[in-house]
C-alpha cells in the first residue's frame, strides 16, 4: 500500500454508489413469480442485493436453490430489471458532494462492477450524478469479475494510474480481496448491501466507513497528504 497521496479511486456500484436494491428487488420478484415462488421482502433485496442475481434468487428459493435450474429465472430477472432500471434507484446521500469533488481536483475515478456492463451503462446513462466516471468495467466485459483483481487492473490502466496510487472502495468481500489483489488501498463501504452473515469486521480491508461522508474525509485526507 502506497504511503504517497492517492491519484484516483475506483468504486464498486451497487450498494458503494448508488442504492439499487429495490429495483433489483422488484426484478427478482418478477422472475420468482413468472416461475411459481413467493418473493422476496424489501428488506432481504437490501441483504442479498450486493450478491447479484445469483443471491436475490436464493434468497426467495431458499432450500429449493441448490435444487433449481436458475438459468431461465436469472434471465427473466435480467429482462425485468432493464425494463424497469432505475425507477427507485439513486445515489447514496453524499455521494454527489464528493464526486464533485474529484472532478474539481481532477481525480480521475471509475467504476469496476460485476454487473453486466449492458446494464451497468444503461443505469449510469440515468444517474447525472456519475457522468464523470473515467472507466467502466462490468462482470462481463473480461473473462473473469471480481475477486479477481484483473477487472481493477483495466481501470488502473484506462485511468493511466500506479494501481498503489487508487482507492477501491466497495461493500463485500470480493471488492476487498481483489483491490488487496491488484495493489489498490482497498475500503470497506459499510453503508451497502451486508448482512450479519458477511462478517464485514473480517474483511481485509485497510480501512472502513460508516458513511459516505466518512469517505469523503478519508479522500480528502489521503488526497492532500
Amino acid at each position: 500500500m502506497s504511503n504517497g497521496a492517492i491519484k484516483g479511486v475506483l468504486f464498486d456500484l451497487d450498494g458503494t454508489l448508488l442504492d439499487t436494491a429495490l429495483d433489483l428487488g422488484h426484478a427478482a420478484n418478477v422472475a420468482l413469480a413468472r416461475f411459481g415462488y413467493p418473493g422476496i421482502s424489501d428488506e432481504q433485496a437490501y441483504l442479498y442485493s450486493s450478491h447479484g442475481s445469483r443471491g436475490l434468487l436464493k434468497a426467495g428459493l431458499g432450500e429449493s436453490f441448490h435444487r433449481t435450474d436458475i438459468g431461465p429465472m436469472r434471465d427473466t430477472l435480467l429482462a425485468a430489471y432493464a425494463e424497469r432500471i432505475s425507477h427507485h434507484t439513486r445515489p447514496y446521500d453524499g455521494i454527489p458532494t464528493m464526486l464533485d469533488y474529484l472532478d474539481a481536483n481532477r481525480l480521475p475515478w471509475g467504476i469496476i462492477t460485476n454487473k453486466p456492463e449492458g446494464l451497468a451503462r444503461q443505469l449510469l446513462a440515468l444517474q447525472p450524478a456519475l457522468a464523470g466516471s473515467g472507466v467502466l468495467v462490468g462482470g462481463d466485459t473480461l473473462a473473469v469479475a471480481k475477486p479477481d483483481p484483473a477487472p481493477l487492473h483495466l481501470g488502473a490502466d484506462t485511468l493511466a494510474l500506479a494501481p498503489d496510487s487508487i482507492l477501491y472502495v466497495g461493500d463485500a468481500e470480493r471488492d476487498m480481496v481483489a483491490a488487496n489483489r491488484a495493489g489498490m488501498i482497498s475500503v470497506a463501504a459499510l453503508w451497502g448491501y451486508i448482512s450479519d452473515e458477511d462478517q464485514a469486521h473480517t474483511w481485509p480491508a485497510h480501512h472502513r466507513c460508516d458513511r459516505p461522508s466518512d469517505l469523503f474525509d478519508l479522500i480528502r485526507d489521503l488526497t492532500q497528504n
